[in-house]
């Protein structure tokens, strides 16, 4: 019953992705021989019904691809690991090979055929207890998850659980400028192109060949050096200082000081960033 639900969910979740302008805590689909849900759920429920040595599949909304873990620690999130050797295999085919700290939108497929929206990143680290080829384990976070280094909300792991909930459009089209730019930054950070496309503007036509550049993006530190707000209601551009830290494949370490401009086609309209003096820095 498990796989037969699987494969129907992983046929249906592109038409679930193209349909990302309509939102609710809960999303429903149509009456099918299979029925699931969307169900955003909050930590501290998900760390009662997903508890310690408790199994459960992972899917990745970007690839479709599943695997199942064991939750075996964690408090704030959820700190699991792959169940056995073709899980770690999978998990490694969706990160292309390379273990990252990159975070992906993931669905969860609870024991309950309710799908929980989350983020996961792709680092082994810390201890691992299974014989499962994965040196440690990985973090999963869900809807007020917090770090165990910060105790706070991981920005990164928030705009995926979004994602893969189906409402990360409303919340970008709905942020004043700088926390715009902020989440621009952190799909650079994750490497989200397809994100980053949602709210980039840029002179090139083809926007997707220069997002490309972005791969070459290894570690990402900023710090937006505008700490006010002051965007008024009908203000169309906005100009926001940021020092911009890079590690960049076969070049090494970038700092620089960038000004990035937001742009707005009325003042009911979502901001856009424009990309252009970003990734001329990333060459």
């Amino acid at each position: 019953m498990k796989y037969t639900l699987l494969t129907f969910i992983l046929y249906l979740l592109p038409f679930s992705l193209d349909h990302q302008h309509t939102y609710a805590s809960t999303v429903e689909y149509p009456p099918s021989p299979i029925s699931f849900q969307i169900d955003m759920q909050n930590w501290d429920s998900i760390d009662e019904s997903l508890p310690r040595k408790s199994t459960f599949t992972v899917i990745d909304v970007e690839s479709g691809m599943s695997f199942d873990v064991q939750r075996r620690a964690g408090s704030g999130h959820a700190d699991v690991q792959p169940l056995t050797k073709k899980d770690t295999k999978i998990m490694k085919a969706i990160y292309n090979g390379t273990w990252s700290w990159h975070r992906r939108a993931v669905l969860i497929l609870a024991h309950d055929s309710s799908l929980i929206p989350a983020s996961m990143h792709g680092m082994p680290h810390g201890a691992g207890a299974l014989q499962n080829g994965f040196p440690g384990h990985f973090c999963i976070h869900f809807a007020g998850s917090t770090t165990h280094r910060t105790g706070k909300s991981d920005i990164s792991h928030h705009v995926m659980i979004l994602k893969a909930a189906g409402r990360i459009d409303e919340y970008m089209n709905n942020l004043p400028s700088s926390q715009l730019l902020n989440v621009f930054l952190v799909t650079i950070k994750n490497g989200d192109q397809g994100l980053a496309e949602k709210i980039s503007i840029s002179k090139h036509r083809n926007i997707k060949r220069e997002l490309n550049k972005i791969e070459k993006i290894e570690a990402m530190q900023w710090s937006i050096l505008q700490t006010k707000e002051t965007d008024s209601s009908s203000s169309l551009v906005k100009e926001i200082p940021v020092e911009v830290k890079l590690f960049i494949k076969d070049r090494g370490p970038v700092k620089t000081n960038l000004t990035f401009t937001l742009v707005r086609a009325s003042p009911i309209s979502p901001w856009k960033v424009n990309i252009d003096p970003f990734l001329s820095s990333v060459k």
